[in-house]
């Protein structure tokens, strides 16, 4: 038996910038996804979870035709497809699945997933880190057809014991971010993720490809200055423009909270976590009314020095940044509050940035 592993993550800002190659500054997390790993005599994958009661079995000869069944084995699969069009020879193997990052709370269970799974069918042989990442982000996109950015599966890839990334998504590099010592990263989850989570995310990737039309011989949003959006602002329709705004100024904050980290400007941090999350309900339109009440609710409470969304959106989990010392009382009172309000237990998870992905 071999086992791999690969690490969720939450970003801590600059979201829904990656896929119009913008910044973002995630931390690998200390939930993930594991993957035991035997050989088969006969050419197939068998694929198993603890988390689901069904399995999937594919031939390997099947592969290659292979359609989505819109089924937690897409992940793997695609996967597999990928390094098949990579040239890797795969082999017949069990892959017994075990995550504990929890589906659909924005903390890259989707990505764990494929890393974890990149590192199994490899069984050992090597492929270059971001390449790794970027493979995995192709089977996302081309075979369960979510056109994701690249910034999940690089922190799961890349992720740092005690450091945040700011990842350039257009060049695929980071520059490593240590935290100040007197903060702590805190998830709450809100345990609801709203259906329109998956088609709203493929909308708002059109929306920004539509923006993008009106600023001629720019590649990407992350191009767009905020004059030029300005300038322009008048000819885009109101949607486009709104989803531009966003992307334009949450570049700006990722290495504005870059710059606040390394000054240790815990007030500064948390002003841009609040700046963030208004404009991802606002401009972007990607919250929804649990994460906004647990964002609202964290503001009020001592110790917190900012509080935002994370992730796709329309449910999943809210990030705060919490002084140390702070963190019990802040979890206590946040359960307190959401269980009164949406007879709903939210799990709060203290975090700090932990490893990416590798063999056990």
């Amino acid at each position: 038996m071999k086992a791999y592993y690969a690490p969720g993550r939450v970003n801590l800002i600059g979201e829904h910038t990656d896929y119009n190659d913008g910044f973002v500054l995630p931390i690998a997390i200390a939930l993930g996804c594991r993957i035991e790993t035997r050989e088969l005599d006969v050419p197939e994958l068998r694929l198993s979870s603890k988390q689901y009661a069904d399995t999937r079995t594919v031939a390997l000869a099947d592969l290659a035709g292979l359609q989505p069944a819109k089924h937690w084995s897409d992940y793997p699969l695609g996967v597999a497809r990928e390094l098949l069009v990579l040239g890797v020879e795969l082999k017949g193997m069990v892959l017994e699945i075990d995550a504990t990052v929890p589906t659909g709370s924005g903390l890259s269970s989707s990505a764990a997933l494929e890393v974890a799974s990149a590192l199994a069918l490899l069984d050992g042989h090597e492929l270059e880190k971001a390449e790794l990442a970027r493979l995995c982000q192709r089977a996302e996109r081309n075979f369960v057809g979510m056109p994701c950015g690249i910034m999940d599966q690089y922190a799961s890839v890349f992720g740092e014991q005690g450091a945040a990334m700011l990842l350039d998504c257009r060049a695929v590099t980071h520059e490593r971010v240590p935290l100040p010592a007197g903060v702590s990263v805190v998830v709450v989850n809100s345990m609801v993720k709203h259906d329109l989570g998956a088609s709203a995310y493929r909308d708002r990737v059109a929306q920004c490809q539509e923006a993008l039309t009106h600023f001629p011989g720019k590649a990407a949003l992350r191009d767009v200055t905020l004059g030029e959006l300005e300038r322009a602002a008048a000819g885009i329709p109101e949607v486009p423009l709104a989803r531009a705004r966003h992307n334009v100024l949450e570049n700006w904050r990722v290495r504005q909270f870059h710059a606040a980290a390394a000054e240790a400007d815990l007030a500064r941090m948390g002003q841009l976590f609040v700046e963030s999350h208004r404009s991802l309900r606002d401009d972007y339109e990607v919250s929804c009314e649990e994460l906004d009440f647990l964002v609202d609710a964290a503001l009020t409470l001592p110790g917190v020095q900012g509080a935002r969304m994370t992730g796709g959106g329309f449910g999943g989990c809210t990030v705060n940044l919490v002084e140390k010392g702070a963190e019990e009382a802040f979890a206590k009172e946040m359960r307190a509050r959401y269980q009164a309000r949406y007879q709903l237990d939210p799990a709060v998870i203290v975090t700090t940035p932990c490893a990416g992905a590798r063999s056990l």
